[in-house]
């Protein structure tokens, strides 16, 4: 299933004595806090350590303080690390997908771009609106409305920002080609990396 990816960085990432102190702080807090480590694009965005700071605390919020339970906000991460080739978020939320309760045959029907075996209107929901989200920048009535019926017009802002931060964290690690953590295999087969994998809707009722 592993297959090869870039491994270099193009950008330095320091490591904690490699930093100034404007980074050392940020990083510290970090660490300290609900993440408890370092991974992904916040490497690259400490940089600007102010901007890492933001990131961080907007990531949290999206990730631990919505309405959409964890098995869900996993779903749609899952969804759009596929739809942007994102080897390093893939491999992250895979795990953390698993864990939240995500079937194995749902992660890898959306990992070789089948629709998944889906359970209940949430998923359905969540899978509904993310894949219209990502791959058109817009979301139909009907897809709206499913999601505003289940988690209230709150809800719907909170899945919405929800992909668009996953998919700026996408970017991040695909630009700047943050590695894999160390024993973690590359498991998206990418055929072009200057196009989107194709997330399949799924089929109407008759």
């Amino acid at each position: 299933m592993g297959v090869d990816a870039p491994m270099t960085s193009r950008i330095s990432l320091p490591d904690r004595d490699g930093m100034d102190d404007a980074q050392r702080r940020v990083f510290d807090m970090i660490v300290r806090g609900r993440r408890g480590v370092l991974v992904g694009p916040l490497r690259a965005a400490l940089h600007n350590p102010q901007l890492a700071e933001r990131w961080s605390q907007l990531g949290e919020t999206l990730r631990f303080d919505t309405r959409l339970d964890p098995k869900h906000s996993e779903l749609a991460v899952l969804l759009t690390a596929r739809r942007w080739n994102s080897q390093l978020e893939w491999a992250i939320h895979r795990r953390d997908s698993e864990r939240a309760g995500i079937r194995a045959e749902v992660i890898e029907a959306i990992r070789t771009g089948q629709v998944p075996p889906l359970d209940g209107p949430h998923e359905i929901a969540i899978y509904d609106y993310s894949v219209e989200l990502l791959s058109g920048g817009n979301v139909g009535d009907a897809a709206y409305a499913a999601v505003v019926a289940l988690w209230g017009e709150a809800g719907v802002v909170e899945l919405t920002a929800l992909i668009g931060y996953y998919a700026l964290v996408a970017a991040t690690l695909n630009v700047h080609r943050i590695p894999l953590p160390e024993g973690s295999i590359a498991e998206l087969e990418v055929g072009d990396l200057h196009r989107f994998a194709e997330l399949p809707a799924r089929p109407i009722p008759a």
